[in-house]
């Protein structure tokens, strides 16, 4: 019997349908329970456990995954012995010396399992793990396996793992569960975890933040706010003669050294140090803690964490969150506000002040958290290669890592063409910051935001926040604390031209910055106003100089390019993603058997490819057909340059075998729908310049193929994006 603890409808209605679908004979393996932080899945999941084993058949073992940093798995073990000491909970070591016998539990951590290195289980231990398993199965054990919050081990051992337990039902609690169609899935509403009093009736984001203020310094301007609110709340909480002291969680995305110290610096003005225990600090390389730290009346008064402590830890006194930048163009993650959102005492007090939380960030963006790697992790099925595509070879193609594109120089040169053209701009500096004002460019000398500010009841709402709860701050540029974030706008477009950050930082220097060299200078801006205009302007940056990487213009077909040369053979065995259809029917013809029309939905392929793989199977000349992957060493893969000669991989998407023993490879690219293209890949004409050379070079047949009315169309002659044009032909005049 589960005691000591309050009972909720919503948590009882949740036992009720875990314990209806595990006894179910046809219910789906794995059940997804969406639960928002504070709704207390712990205690769901103990209750769920002791009523089953209670009242069903006693021949099932528990096992209970838990994320792998901190001891989670030990904090879980002890809660059920708390809340249910008639259980049989037991670690790892335990169930791998006794087996896994039925009615027992056993709290395993990811990391033990799946990592390598000294916390992970020699090669010995883990056949013995297989064993132990094995032989619980011989002895008639069904296993129910829990999933607690998220792991991060979408991983071959991870899968493997989980496969051996060959588990009745998989059970997953998240905050950030999304619904898949081949899961049962179930969701706890945060208007009933609000309305049991357990987490805040609202989220109050940057309350005070006065847009007519220009901010001198983001960390000292949002710390004050933070503090003056701290004072409030504790004023507060001594006026109703309630023990409890709010903390203040200082959270840094990347816990950069001088953004730390300039935030220990301001504290100790403010009066805060780690020396007389008002500051603790919890990073993965520096941990200063209080005994007393999630006590509710604990004493430090601000803790400085980074992301990684926001996953299950509990500290109901925390109140208020600053989220500080250390770039320039960070999201919030929403799941992150969980960490202050309990209330202290599992009730509401009937004041705004304590039964809100509080939120202070620049952020702009705000997201709920990406489908979470577990539910990636279950949208996969294994499968086996066809005997007949086993001795299938080709030649792949790797970078060349001797060679690193253009020269500094020439690389100006292009990007100085791009944006003299573009934009019209000349040797008139006022007319040329005129016409780049007109093509969207900013030349605030603040850096300029809009930022989220109001009342929110739930995490849904936030994310939902549109235009209407936005204010327009300005922050007077700082080329010292700045300099971060020009890193990171530099960065950016470092990501999508594969330059060296350097070399980036000097061509924008050489086009916008005051300085000695004339030549290839647009604007002459001062030091603080140049950095104002980098960080501003990223986004606009960052497509300019992509545009600038796909021109073309014959360099790909006169430059010489020796890339390295290894042999490709399709992997015997592939995961891929699939989705439940209606009516499940076998494809035939690909190289994979199993391979179903699961596989080729919308939620798992792109329209050209759905047409493309059903073309296949209607086509009595293919023998077999493979779909590559899109990224990894396994895959087919062929060197393109772009205008920098900067070296990339393109992966295929598709090689088909022939009956006569014909090879073509096929790519595939959003078509058209009434005359407006849908292909998004600025690079389509210097891969298919690539992708023609490697062809004549291998002898193989070759094309890329698009969409028009649902019919499919092939050219593999000279790239053009409009497909009236006649190079476009139709894929059965080919293939």
């Amino acid at each position: 019997m589960v005691s000591k603890i309050k009972d909720f409808e919503f948590q009882t209605q949740c036992v009720d349908y875990l314990i209806d679908k595990t006894i179910e004979t046809d219910s789906k393996q794995v059940i997804t329970v969406k639960a928002p932080t504070g709704a207390g899945k712990t205690v769901i999941l103990i209750k769920y456990v002791d009523q089953f084993l209670k009242n069903t058949g006693n021949n099932t073992a528990f096992i209970w995954l838990c994320p792998g940093k901190g001891n989670l798995e030990e904090q879980s073990k002890e809660r059920m012995e708390e809340l249910a000491p008639h259980l049989d909970t037991r670690n790892l070591m335990y169930s791998m010396m006794a087996g896994f016998e039925a009615g027992s539990i056993t709290f395993i951590n990811w990391e033990l399992v799946t990592k390598k290195g000294n916390t992970a289980l020699k090669d010995s231990e883990r056949s013995n793990l297989f064993e132990k398993i094995a032989e619980a199965h011989k002895d008639g054990v069904e296993f129910v396996i829990i999933i607690d919050e998220e792991h991060l081990n979408n991983t071959k051992k991870a899968d493997d793992v989980i496969n051996a337990f060959a588990a009745k039902n998989i059970i997953r609690v998240s905050a950030t569960a999304n619904k898949v169609p081949h899961q049962e899935f179930y969701e706890i509403s945060e208007d009933d975890v609000i309305g049991a009093g357990l987490i805040t009736r609202a989220i109050y984001v940057n309350e005070g933040v006065d847009e007519k203020k220009e901010i001198q310094n983001d960390y000292e301007y949002l710390l004050d706010l933070a503090d003056e609110k701290r004072k409030e709340i504790a004023a507060n909480y001594e006026n109703i003669k309630v023990n409890v002291r709010p903390l203040v969680l200082i959270q840094f995305p990347m816990g950069q050294p001088e953004t730390i110290k300039a935030v220990e610096d301001k504290l100790a003005s403010m009066g805060y140090t780690y020396d007389n225990g008002m500051v603790n600090i919890w990073m993965s390389d520096e941990k200063i803690v209080s005994e007393d730290l999630i006590n509710i009346d604990g004493s430090p008064a601000f803790l400085l964490m980074k992301q990684a402590i926001s996953t299950g830890w509990d500290c109901p006194r925390a109140k208020i969150l600053v989220k500080l930048r250390e770039g320039g163009s960070e999201d919030f993650q929403i799941q992150t506000i969980g960490r202050i959102r309990r209330m202290p005492e599992g009730k509401h007090y009937g004041l705004n002040i304590l039964d809100y939380c509080y939120i202070y960030t620049l952020d702009t963006q705000y997201k709920m958290g990406l489908l979470s790697s577990l539910d990636k992790a279950y949208q996969v099925r294994r499968l086996f290669l066809k005997d007949e595509a086993k001795s299938f070879t080709l030649k792949k193609e790797m970078r060349d890592l001797d060679f690193d594109g253009l020269g500094e120089r020439e690389t100006l040169e292009k990007v100085y063409e791009y944006f003299k053209e573009k934009y019209k701009l000349g040797s008139d500096k006022r007319v040329n910051q005129e016409n780049l004002e007109a093509g969207g460019y900013s030349f605030s000398h603040e850096i300029d935001n809009k930022i989220l500010q109001g009342i929110f009841r739930t995490s849904e709402d936030l994310a939902n926040g549109g235009s209407d709860n936005k204010i327009k701050i300005k922050t007077t540029v700082n080329t010292h604390t700045h300099g971060i974030y020009l890193l990171h706008a530099v960065d950016e477009i470092k990501k999508v031209t594969g330059m060296q950050s350097q070399k980036v930082k000097n061509i924008l220097r050489r086009m916008f910055s005051k300085g000695k060299k004339r030549k290839y200078k647009f604007i002459e801006l001062e030091n603080s106003d140049f950095y104002a205009f980098i960080i501003n302007n990223v986004k606009q940056l960052k497509m300019d100089f992509k545009s600038v990487t796909s021109q073309m213009g014959g360099v790909q077909l006169s430059f010489k390019l020796e890339p390295k040369i290894s042999d490709f053979s399709i992997p015997e065995m592939e995961l891929y993603k699939y989705s439940e259809v209606k009516q499940c029917q076998l494809m035939r013809m690909n190289a994979y058997r199993e391979y179903t029309n699961e596989f080729i939905t919308d939620k798992t392929r792109s329209k050209p490819e759905r047409l493309f793989e059903r073309y296949c199977e209607r086509n009595n000349n293919v023998e077999w057909v493979y779909k590559n992957g899109d990224t990894g060493q396994q895959y087919l893969s062929v060197v393109y340059t772009d205008a920098f000669l900067k070296q990339w991989l393109f992966y295929p998407d598709y090689i088909v075998h022939l009956k006569d023993g014909t090879d073509w490879i096929i790519e595939t690219k959003g078509g058209e729908v009434s005359g407006h293209s849908k292909n998004i890949d600025m690079q389509i004409g210097n891969k298919f310049n690539a992708f023609k050379l490697y062809a004549e070079k291998y002898n193989l047949h070759w094309g890329f193929v698009r969409d028009i009315d649902e019919e499919l169309f092939i050219n593999n002659t000279e790239y053009v994006e409009d497909m009236s044009d006649y190079r476009w032909k139709p894929l059965s005049s080919e293939l």
